[in-house]
């Protein structure tokens, strides 16, 4: 069993799930597309905004509290929406819901999801938000009834997987649903005999939000070619808000057009993302993209996602503009090494981090995280070349 108690940063949470889960499972958590150029770049793409402490500041109560789209948070996170959670630990997405609920943030249920809506909305308390992939355009109907009818309080719709990313890794290991078993994958579960323990007696994990929708020929051939409908654009998104009563939140936006362009389709809120690095490689990281995004109507209202290892580095996105952060892998190491109470410790090194470090910023409420704090370092590079 992993000693929580010996893990003291989302590093050693990486290092617990690797330890636990098969090769082919672990990378198909940590994979990205291509050269995985993202990967690596998301997460040092936050090491280059450095740090302009202020001093001499009442420090005596710190309030790392928020509001994210009008929703209260015990720090600027939301538990991001990830797929196939059941693999990492049994019935994952009710561990991930629950953590965040303890945690104090929102939690997003992936369409992708092997606990279905019903039931992480009848076993996991706090706020949930629910992701929706248009894999055809009845089954998104649905899937939005279906979310709107169990209180789930916003709705995010992903616009960035319409063709799935080339993951060598998944295709070297011969990745699939159901697990393809060789000589190779046997020795890795032989290896690993916590997890295989918990597969042998879970079951291969099933897609849980389309075990009971009755699919058409259309939807069935995209689930078989894992893609989304390739045909929906922005008029389609139109008619997905007038399903949905509450916000709607557009994630895998990087373009400033596409953020203006989502003004006019009544969208309350973006989530600047490259999918984690997995879709197209090469692609700017969000945080990058966040210095650059100019919205005044949308002001309070931009989420970031990719990349969030450290406390730190949700004080940057914050200090940059965004309302929030979206928490996928950090997270999902800690389900990996100890379900819920690894996620949850996972989200809890983070919030004490960002408290931290907004301690040492001289801030002592969320709001005084603003841009005059950070910096790029090619800024600094370029006044001492002066």
């Amino acid at each position: 069993m992993t000693r929580l108690n010996k893990i003291y940063n989302i590093k050693g949470m990486r290092d617990a799930a690797k330890a636990r889960l098969p090769r082919i499972v672990f990378d198909y958590l940590e994979g990205g597309a291509e050269d995985e150029c993202d990967l690596t770049e998301n997460n040092i793409s936050y090491d280059r905004w450095k740090f302009k402490p202020r001093r001499l500041v009442d420090l005596s109560t710190v309030d790392p509290t928020t509001e994210i789209l009008g929703s209260p948070a015990s720090f600027p996170g939301v538990v991001a929406p990830t797929g196939l959670n059941s693999l990492f630990w049994p019935n994952g997405d009710i561990a991930l819901a629950r953590a965040a609920a303890r945690a104090g943030i929102p939690f997003v249920l992936s369409t992708a999801s092997n606990d279905s809506l019903e039931t992480v909305a009848a076993q996991a308390d706090g706020e949930r938000w629910f992701q929706l992939y248009v894999i055809e355009k009845t089954l998104a109907t649905s899937l939005v009834k279906r979310a709107k009818s169990l209180g789930y309080s916003k709705l995010v719709i992903t616009s960035d997987v319409v063709f799935n990313g080339k993951r060598e890794r998944d295709l070297k290991n011969g990745f699939g649903l159901p697990m393809r078993y060789s000589l190779k994958t046997i020795f890795d579960g032989v290896t690993h005999p916590a997890w295989t323990m918990d597969y042998l007696k879970h079951g291969t994990p099933k897609l849980g939000n389309l075990a009971n929708e009755e699919l058409s020929p259309e939807a069935r051939a995209a689930l078989l070619r894992r893609s989304m409908d390739a045909s929906f654009t922005w008029n389609d998104l139109a008619m997905i808000r007038d399903l949905w009563p509450g916000q709607i939140i557009l994630k895998g936006i990087l373009h400033q057009e596409d953020v203006e362009k989502s003004q006019q389709y009544g969208i309350d809120g973006v989530v600047l993302s490259n999918h984690g690095g997995r879709q197209l490689d090469t692609t700017m990281s969000p945080v990058d993209a966040l210095a650059k995004i100019s919205s005044e109507s949308l002001e309070g209202r931009i989420l970031v996602d990719g990349g969030i290892r450290r406390g730190r580095d949700i004080v940057k996105a914050k200090a940059l503009g965004a309302s929030s952060v979206l928490i996928g892998r950090a997270a999902l190491y800690g389900l990996a090494a100890a379900g819920e109470e690894g996620a949850f410790k996972a989200l809890t090194v983070l919030k004490e981090e960002f408290e931290g470090c907004m301690k040492q910023l001289g801030c002592s409420t969320v709001n005084q995280l603003t841009s005059d704090l950070v910096e790029h370092a090619s800024q600094q590079e370029n006044s001492r070349s002066i």
